[in-house]
């Protein structure tokens, strides 16, 4: 359990694995680009060190203020024991 940075395709992103699941984000704050990767984990939820923004680890979602834009949330797949992101736009 717990998130990991990565770097895919020039792009970084967090992976995380809670409650036997894997989630992918951006790893950029939506208020100020903040790594997302520094902060810290409140249930299913990253919250930005910088400015303490929330958003949802499943859909990216901006949950609290400043940030009102939600961040990029990627596909994540599991086959053959491998796990594999698909970055979205």
């Amino acid at each position: 359990p717990g998130y990991e940075l990565m770097e895919i395709a020039d792009r970084m992103v967090v992976l995380f694995h809670i409650e036997g699941k894997y989630y992918c984000l951006d790893d950029v704050c939506t208020h100020d680009g903040g790594p997302l990767s520094d902060g810290c984990l409140d249930g299913k939820s990253i919250v930005c060190p910088r400015h303490g923004a929330k958003f949802d680890i499943c859909s990216g979602k901006a949950l609290t203020m400043p940030a009102t834009e939600d961040t990029l949330s990627h596909e994540v797949k599991i086959e053959g024991g491998e796990v594999f992101v698909r970055l979205r736009d």
